[in-house]
């Protein structure tokens, strides 16, 4: 009997430790600065020996994805909810497709001193806002168009008003914030050279997208805009189909949260040039950050109806970035993208970074972006 009391005291113990840890985890995610607060913010993991086990778990898994584990979709040609088409497996650092003429903007400059043997290359590189035919002013931003629309028609859709109202104040859900590519992640530290065995996803969300989506809402929450954040990993446990797992979970929000008028797919870049990883960079009050770009997608076929609301969205989205922090932002990619951006006049991609960026950097612009933000919503600028 006695044996079997201290087994279980160890066993309370263990627990007690699990879920303090837990706690301290959830109390960083939530901005909750001590233990006390923390643990009223995991409270509930006390009733659920389980729950505090996996959520122990969750916070220590730190290993990067295997390559076997990770499926690379095509960018260029996102879903449009037909059949779905067979999934194939490729090399997990396959990087993203770019902006055509990004590498013609910027002149990446490596960081100094050469990598250790068998590592690549991280460069940094700044990029511009652009100019000539293709770019279409939107006060302190641009626009890259990449449609057939003409310059005229972009720039009367971007001078249009906001589509939606955003209700500071109302205890109602406003904002959806939320990734189709949650695992995506980022270098831990600037050393100048990345690890090619690192694939630059995790599914640990103190390190991949999650973190730098919780910035954002934290932001626009102090401001009094109710928030939401969704942290399913769609692109996880496959990288294919991740499009139409996440178009699911936002039609559960809308569906549930009707109040909502702005969904974010909080996403990161990959940039590379001659075998390296570029880390796209501003200085923004003394701090590096992470350059960040909004994708809004054109209409093909009738699959995005509401475009023009979208693009209105992001040209004042930019320039209100831009204006604040210069040099924060690329330009706005407007492209035949579809990205799920047809379910509210307020949904837009965004791309914090790249994956040679470290997540402390993406995570300082998270917090600019939504300062921004929150500043169109509250005073319009």
């Amino acid at each position: 009997m006695a044996h079997s009391k201290t087994l279980r005291r160890l066993g309370t113990l263990a627990l007690a430790a699990v879920v303090g840890t837990a706690a301290m985890g959830a109390g960083r995610y939530a901005g909750v600065p001590d233990l006390a607060g923390s643990l009223a913010v995991a409270g509930s993991l006390l009733a659920s020996p389980a729950a505090a086990i996996g959520a122990a778990d969750r916070l220590f898994r730190q290993e990067a994805l295997p390559a076997a584990q990770t499926e690379v979709e095509d960018a260029e040609s996102p879903p449009v909810f037909t059949t779905p088409a067979p999934e194939e497996l490729l090399p997990a650092a396959t990087p993203e497709p770019q902006p055509e003429g990004a590498q013609e903007q910027a002149e990446p400059a490596p960081t100094p001193g050469p990598p250790p043997e068998g590592m690549g290359a991280v460069v940094s590189a700044h990029y511009e806002q652009g100019s000539g035919a293709a770019y279409i002013p939107c006060a302190a931003g641009t626009i890259k168009n990449c449609t057939s629309l003409s310059a005229a028609e972009v720039a009367e859709a971007a001078a249009g008003p906001l589509p939606f109202s955003i209700e500071v104040g109302s205890s109602e859900p406003q904002v959806l914030i939320m990734h189709t590519h949650a695992t995506e992640s980022y270098e831990l530290e600037d050393l100048g050279w990345f690890d090619p065995e690192y694939t630059s996803r995790r599914t640990d969300t103190s390190l991949n997208m999650v973190a730098v989506g919780a910035a954002i809402a934290e932001e626009l929450s102090a401001a009094g805009i109710v928030t939401l954040q969704d942290a399913t990993l769609h692109d996880y446990p496959s990288y294919n189909g991740s499009y139409e797992r996440s178009n699911a979970t936002v039609r559960s929000y809308l569906e549930q949260y009707p109040s909502i008028k702005v969904v974010l797919d909080v996403h990161r870049d990959a940039i590379e040039t001659d075998g390296a990883r570029v880390k796209a960079v501003a200085e923004v009050e003394g701090k590096t950050a992470a350059q960040v770009m909004i994708i809004c997608g054109a209409d093909k076929n009738g699959n995005l109806p509401n475009f023009k609301q979208n693009l209105a969205f992001a040209a004042k989205w930019e320039s209100a970035m831009e204006s604040r922090y210069p040099g924060l932002t690329r330009p706005v990619l407007f492209d035949y993208r579809y990205y799920n951006q047809d379910l509210t006049t307020g949904s837009l991609l965004i791309e914090m970074g790249s994956h040679g960026n470290t997540l402390e950097e993406a995570v300082y612009s998270g917090h600019l972006v939504g300062k921004a933000l929150a500043g169109l919503f509250t005073t319009g600028a």
